[in-house]
């Protein structure tokens, strides 16, 4: 079990403040003060690093570095208690301890009386493999509910298009996960039929596990359609997009690779008879894919943001 103590308790009354560059702020200056009453204690900037979950030149800059300064006297008040109280009890248990467990509490007040908190235990255990296949599932899932179709309805294929994403190490259809048929734009919204399963795609799962395959970390992909100029797909256009977003490029020839290649973010198969061009994404989890396909949406000329 690792030791470290990554410290993400925050409770705070506006969820501007607790969601953005405030609640950062408070962190920074909780892990300063914790690192100078632990330095001054003996720790060295090693042993603090690892109990709080850092990195030795980040302890550096932070004893090196004045006091951060907050918004509101209050909280850097409350921040000053809480870091001596764990610094002191930090201090008591030892460098050498181990954590066994974390817990992840964010609470948010809004007007109204409205409540919305989150309490979590982080083990750092590793999932085994049926819940490894359950939690890929489940982020599928969020990752569909993530896709803002304004901003992609352009660039999704007449026949629809499908998320898949795989475990590590796959090399076949049955460790790929995908929503079984397609994915479509009903009256404006992104209809699914069935819930994801593994073992449902055949074409995309294949693209996946080629990519997959030359680029372990590449475990998702969605399937796009490329720009058409003159009857041609603008291979151009998604070079340019691939430079300028310093992603690398990949082709395929009706669902075949071409080449061997290290790292792979962008796969284009200009088609062919009977083949349809097609547009493919790839990151490292459901989650940064959509995020990708939002950013590179706007690069072929969509809506670039939610407003």
């Amino acid at each position: 079990m690792h030791k470290s103590l990554v410290i993400l308790n925050n409770n705070k009354s506006l969820a501007t403040n607790m969601l953005g560059d405030v609640g950062s702020k408070w962190l920074d200056r909780l892990h300063q003060h914790v690192a100078k009453d632990l330095r001054s204690k003996g720790w060295s900037q090693t042993e603090i690093a690892s109990m709080l979950g850092s990195t030795q030149s980040t302890i550096s800059r932070h004893l090196q570095k004045p006091t951060i300064r907050l918004n509101a006297s209050a909280d850097e008040a409350m921040i000053d208690s809480w870091s001596s109280e764990l610094s002191q009890a930090l201090s008591a248990i030892g460098a050498q301890a181990d954590v066994v467990r974390q817990r992840l509490i964010i609470e948010l007040q809004f007007t109204g009386n409205q409540t919305l908190r989150f309490d979590k235990t982080l083990t750092g255990l590793d999932l085994d493999s049926g819940q490894m296949e359950s939690a890929l599932l489940r982020r599928l899932e969020w990752a569909i509910g993530r896709l803002d179709v304004k901003r992609i309805e352009h660039i999704i294929p007449a026949v629809g298009m499908n998320i898949a994403s795989c475990t590590k190490g796959a090399r076949n259809n049955e460790r790929v996960a995908s929503f079984p048929g397609r994915i479509a734009v009903v009256n404006g919204k992104l209809r699914h039929h069935e819930t994801p399963a593994f073992g449902v795609s055949k074409h995309l799962a294949s693209i996946l596990i080629q990519a997959h395959t030359m680029n372990e970390a590449k475990t998702s992909i969605i399937n796009l359609k490329p720009e058409i100029t003159d009857e041609k797909v603008n291979v151009g256009k998604v070079k340019d997009i691939c430079d300028q977003l310093g992603y690398s490029f990949a082709t395929c020839k009706k669902g075949k690779l071409v080449g061997s290649h290290s790292k792979i973010d962008i796969i284009l198969d200009e088609g062919g008879y009977g083949w349809e061009p097609s547009l493919y994404i790839l990151a490292h989890n459901p989650l940064e894919l959509i995020d990708r396909t939002h950013l590179i949406a706007g690069q072929f000329g969509g809506v670039t943001n939610e407003n």
